[in-house]
């Protein structure tokens, strides 16, 4: 009699603590350790070769490392780089295959490229003028040629992006040996006060890091509970969504710092600088990135949706959302992420689909209550999501876009709202079991509080509600 086949095995593979890393490894491959961060610390400095891009860099915070004005304050950053800054691809060219530093290369040119297209808007926010007006229109070539090359090696859009410039790949350790500690993170580049720790900025960012230090034992349980479900190992799958659980209270409590971390009315003081060009009045006509395209380009800004912790949970719970032109910009988000992110996340949603991991879930009260739980989680992540962009947004700009180009009002909710649904109807295949009660009976006041103030919100900018649209 054949032996029974093997059951089907999730076959993404991931670094672990033993895994060579060597040049050629992408900084932003998924591991069962460090998770979603770069998988080696992030290179502070740059070769000799790159001294103009350090020089301007170093010089260009509204409070440099010394606490003296730099460059944007005086409203002297766009003329100091046409005066001073060479094009350097051919310094790219000469370490194009280390990926490390062309990673750290391409956060650094993101970070003056964002400077310099909105320095003109944050001149207008500090002289306290209504909108933000036009942006730079034109990125001269000395920052364009090099930075689309770059972006091109090390697997980004010629912009900012969350995890390989403005938050995953801007930090170095205090001290080494003290590891990952929040007290122990510093940033390597800012725009406003972050060089100093203390600082809103810093907080804002830093809070993001220590959040993704546990993403490894959520990708550990996810890839566990996916297994136990193709494999109908029930034990196996219960103790991988037991592991995700506890990696998702600690992500959990560490967004919840930020309030002690950055201040709401900081936030805006320096938010100008991670705009994007996509969908913001700043760049009607997009932007010409000279010697390289004589068309406009366009390319959404920097964004906490970025962040593949959430999609992963998404794709991992079967979470559906809704079929409107908000999800339509969620799926348009995928494509800010590190490519091998992409390819994990697309991965889990292939093997959720293969397993019906959902429905896999809900044969039993107590995997059915652990699925609940994990997508309480994530309803948690997007609720205080949506209290940070009342308290840190709302409250303090009437600018109707987000930084990544989403409608500030109506986008977070299209997907709480969603998450909210799902465990409506999920509630019935675990009732019995203890803590559901509690839990449905917050989700029950949160779809009807969250429903009131996107109206209020709405009626106040005088945009009607989006997530019923088509």
């Amino acid at each position: 009699m054949a032996p029974a086949p093997a059951p089907p095995v999730f076959p993404f593979p991931l670094l672990n603590p033993h895994t060579p890393i060597d040049a050629s490894t992408p900084p932003f491959t998924v591991s069962s350790h460090r998770g979603f961060l770069p998988c080696i610390e992030p290179p502070a400095t740059l070769p000799a070769g790159f001294a103009p891009l350090e020089s301007l860099l170093s010089r260009m915070p509204i409070v440099k490392a010394d606490g003296s004005p730099g460059l944007l304050a005086q409203g002297k950053l766009g003329e100091a780089v046409e005066r001073e800054l060479p094009d350097l691809s051919a310094e790219v060219d000469k370490y194009r295959d280390d990926a490390a530093l062309m990673t750290a290369v391409y956060r650094d040119y993101s970070f003056l490229l964002s400077a310099y297209l909105l320095e003109p808007c944050h001149e207008r926010f500090v002289r306290g003028e209504d909108g933000y007006g036009l942006g730079r229109q034109r990125l001269p070539a000395a920052i364009a040629k090099p930075m689309t090359k770059v972006a091109e090696i090390a697997g980004f859009k010629p912009f900012m992006e969350y995890a390989g410039s403005y938050a995953l790949y801007n930090y170095r350790l205090e001290n080494p040996a003290e590891g990952l500690e929040y007290d122990n993170l510093r940033l390597v580049r800012a725009f406003e006060k972050g060089l100093d720790s203390t600082s809103d900025e810093a907080g804002f960012v830093l809070v993001h890091i220590a959040m993704v230090r546990h993403s490894g034992k959520l990708v550990k349980g996810a890839v566990d509970a996916l297994n136990g479900a193709l494999g109908g190992e029930r034990a196996k799958f219960d103790d991988g969504m037991a592991d995700m659980l506890q990696a998702l209270q600690k992500i959990n409590a560490v967004m919840d710092t930020m309030w002690k971390k950055s201040k709401p009315s900081g936030y805006v003081t320096f938010r100008t600088f991670i705009f994007g060009i996509t969908s913001q009045s700043m760049f009607p006509n997009g932007v010409v990135y000279e010697g390289v395209s004589d068309e406009p380009m366009a390319f959404r800004g920097e964004s906490g949706a970025n962040d593949s912790m959430i999609p992963l949970c998404d794709n991992l719970l079967q979470i559906s959302m809704p079929d409107t032109p908000l999800t339509e910009i969620l799926k348009d988000f995928r494509q800010y992420r590190p490519g091998n992110h992409r390819e994990f996340l697309e991965a889990v949603k292939d093997y959720a689909e293969m397993a019906n991991l959902k429905d896999f879930a809900l044969r039993d009260p107590k995997s059915a209550l652990l699925y609940l739980r994990a997508v309480n989680f994530v309803r948690e992540f997007r609720w205080r999501h949506w209290c940070f962009t009342r308290e840190y947004i709302l409250k303090h700009t009437a600018h109707p876009t987000a930084t990544g180009g989403s409608p500030i009002v109506t986008w977070l909710p299209n997907q709480l709202q969603a998450v909210l649904a799902q465990m409506v109807e999920v509630e019935q295949y675990c009732a019995d079991e203890p803590g559901t009660a509690e839990i449905m009976e917050l989700v029950r006041l949160q779809q009807t509080s969250l429903s009131k103030e996107v109206a209020k919100y709405c009626a106040e900018r005088s945009a009607a509600p989006a997530a019923s649209s088509s």
